[in-house]
């Protein structure tokens, strides 16, 4: 699958590889393609974020990433849903971080002495693979930056719904990226 992807596509899985090993985190997710994506300046994926504002507000995606990070990678979604059983996931963080320290359900490593590559998680790989069908139904010869932003875009999870929350959702993608709105990437 790897031979399809496009130079900007590799950029964006080397950079998610990257924020993994710096965030000590014990494989790439969802979370760290999107990070990825967010860094990169040139591509197809990059316009189509420009162009619905989401350049301007990387820090505030980056910010809500790392709330959900310190949830355990649980979705707003998810909170409110544990909400309706009677369970306050911000209560049960806030005895978590007093007891051992901010950011302690997050799953990052602490220690220093991991080396190695970084496997990549079940989101990570739900998401290249949702990247692939994206471009076939697409009829593209090959996967790009784009392809995985639209996969993050209709994943379940914090990187969608972080996307969307920011006005990123698959149709605005598109509609950037191949038509029906007034930019169109080249």
């Amino acid at each position: 699958m790897f031979e399809r992807f496009t130079k900007d596509a590799r950029a964006v899985v080397q950079g998610a590889v990257e924020h993994a090993e710096r965030a000590r985190a014990g494989s790439v997710d969802a979370e760290h393609l999107l990070l990825a994506l967010l860094d990169r300046e040139a591509g197809r994926a990059s316009f189509a974020l420009a162009a619905l504002g989401l350049a301007e507000r990387g820090d505030a995606v980056r910010e809500a990433l790392g709330e959900a990070r310190r949830r355990a990678g649980l979705s707003q979604a998810d909170a409110e849903a544990l909400a309706g059983l009677g369970i306050d996931v911000s209560e049960i963080v806030a005895r978590v971080e007093e007891a051992h320290g901010v950011g302690a359900m997050s799953g990052d490593r602490k220690d220093k002495g991991w080396s190695g590559r970084r496997s990549f998680g079940r989101g990570a790989k739900e998401t290249l693979e949702k990247a692939l069908r994206i471009a076939v139904a697409r009829r593209d010869r090959h996967i790009g930056d784009e392809h995985i932003l639209l996969a993050l875009t209709v994943r379940p999870g914090v990187s969608g719904e972080v996307l969307a929350d920011h006005g990123v959702t698959y149709e605005s993608v598109v509609r950037v990226l191949y038509g029906g709105g007034e930019a169109k990437a080249g």
